[in-house]
This record gives C-alpha cells, structure tokens and sequence, in this order.
C-alpha cells in the first residue's frame, strides 16, 4: 500500500471504531461513509484479516474484532504522535498562528496600537492573542510566548527584561485648567484619587501611600476615591475627567504623548520595582515565529524609551 493511502485506512478505521460507526467517522473526517468503508476493506484487504465484526443485518453498531480491539490503542498512539511530529515542523516556519498572552490593559495600551507593525514586518504570521489578569499554563494552554509584570521570575519560563517604567500621577487636561487644580503633591487632597488595583497585594506593586510617602507628603488621606482593578479603566477615568490616576508610564505613554493625559509633578520620580518582561519556554526559544516577536518586542520597547 502506498503511505497516504495507508494513514488515511488507518485514520478510517480508527474514527469507525471509536464511533463504532462509518457515518459517524465520515463526518469527523469529512468524507462520505462509502468512503470510509472503502477505506477499511482495503486495509482489511491488505492486512488478510478482518477489523470488524460482519454477517449480521441488524446490528446497528459496527464491533471490533478482538484482533482489532488489542491493536487500536497503539494505532491511537501512533496517530497521536505523527499529530505531534506535524505540529514540531509547522512550529519550524515563521509562518502560522503565534499565540501570546499578555494582560487585557497591557494589550489594550500597549500592544494593540503597535501590533501592526508587526504584522507588516511578518505578514506570514497570525497572531493571536490571550487576554488573561491570571498566569496560564504555557503547555495546556499551547502559549507561544507572552508578557508579564513583576518581579522577572515565573517558575517553567524564561524571562527577558523588555521595560522597566516609573509610576506618575496624571489627570485630564480639563482637570488641570480648573481653578483647585492641583500644583504640588499635597493639593491631592482636595481632589478624587484613583485607584489602580488590578495586582493589589502584590509586593512592589505601586500605590497611592508609597508614592505619597516618596512625595514627602503625609496629610493625604488615600482611603477613599474610585478604585479599579484594571489599569487601561483606571487611565480612562482619568481621562474623563474623574479624578486622578496614579499611571504605569508604560501604560500611560501613548494617552500622555497624545494629549489626553498630563503628568503632574514632573520633578517627582519613582521607579517601579517592578518591571515588564517577554516570557517563554526554554525549547521553544529558537522557534521562527517566536524569536521574530521577541526582537519586535524589543525593538519596539526600544524605540519608545527614545
């Protein structure tokens, strides 16, 4: 038997004998059922034997012989393995489906209004993209590469520095031509703080208290005011005028560079202890598709801090 001809019996027969039906194996295998049969008696032909038990006009599901039933888990096995072994070559081309994950804020302020370019550079390449505040699970998930903030170490993944950032406060520039505008750190207190709590809790994570603290201000009271847990909403807010956000630079870049939001207080800088980085797994490092997302990445990272 020639090779195609071969897979595609044993593919026939595996789908029948796990529906214990041709019809049913012809729809997962998009053929007609005379199709699949053809398919069996050619490898029953081939083989000298027969796979399914026959001779009975009214049985209503197709049976195994016993010969056929011992040998379907290693055929599945089989299957399953030259499945894997595709998807090994297909990994090989910069051609493809390339799957990331990143965080909904930081894809909608970061990478999305960016992603074009990317796609311009490697037209071969679809990208698609999972939006998760959670880590996921890189080998159940079937993630290519994705990123991160924090503090650069997640157990199973490979981290690359890709930016750090400093947190700033930032309002509307409505806000600021109103007359109790603030001018200086401690007239926060008249106004609304917004608060970002999409990592609450998590150590170096940027609030209110410590850049106040950094501020060397101390009668700002940072109980109250609108708290979020997504970082894209909380620059939103404050771009509607409702108070003032305490900003990631990374997120607030483009919203700031555009003029929908003003930094306050310039000559006070805090460095975030926490950093953005480009994750993977190790095997997968020197994937096609993946090295020329991680060099855009770093390209592009590279271009804004300019």
């Amino acid at each position: 038997m020639k090779l195609l001809v071969h897979l595609n019996a044993l593919r026939a027969f595996e789908a029948s004998a796990r529906h214990r039906s041709f019809s049913a194996a012809a729809d997962e295998l998009h053929v007609t059922p005379a199709a699949v049969g053809q398919l069996v008696r050619t490898l029953e032909e081939w083989l000298g034997t027969p796979l399914f038990l026959r001779g009975s006009s009214g049985r209503a599901r197709l049976m195994p012989t016993d010969a056929a039933e011992r040998a379907l888990p290693d055929i599945r096995a089989g299957l399953d393995r030259l499945a894997l072994g595709l998807e090994r070559l297909k990994e090989g081309a910069i051609s493809g489906v390339l799957t990331v994950t990143v965080s909904p804020a930081f894809a909608a302020k970061w990478l999305l209004p960016r992603l074009d370019r990317f796609q311009a550079a490697c037209p071969d390449t679809d990208v698609r993209l999972e939006t998760s505040l959670k880590p996921v699970d890189f080998v159940a998930q079937r993630i290519d590469i994705g990123v991160r903030y924090g503090g650069g170490s997640w157990p199973g993944l490979v981290a690359d520095k890709l930016m750090d950032e400093e947190v700033y406060p930032v309002c509307s520039p409505e806000l600021l031509r109103q007359r109790r505008a603030p001018r200086e750190p401690r007239d926060l207190a008249r106004q609304t703080l917004i608060h970002d709590l999409s990592m609450d809790g998590h150590a170096g994570f940027p609030s209110w208290d410590v850049w106040l603290r950094k501020a060397g201000v101390t009668d700002v009271p940072t109980t109250r005011g609108l708290k979020i847990n997504n970082s894209a909403a909380v620059l939103q807010a404050a771009i509607d005028g409702q108070g003032v956000a305490l900003a990631r630079s990374v997120m607030a870049h483009d919203d700031v560079a555009a003029g929908r939001l003003v930094r306050l207080f310039p000559k006070t800088t805090f460095p975030s202890a926490l950093a953005y980085y480009v994750v993977y797994r190790a095997e997968s490092a020197n994937l096609p598709r993946l090295v020329a997302f991680r060099e855009w990445l770093q390209r592009e990272a590279t271009a804004r801090s300019r």
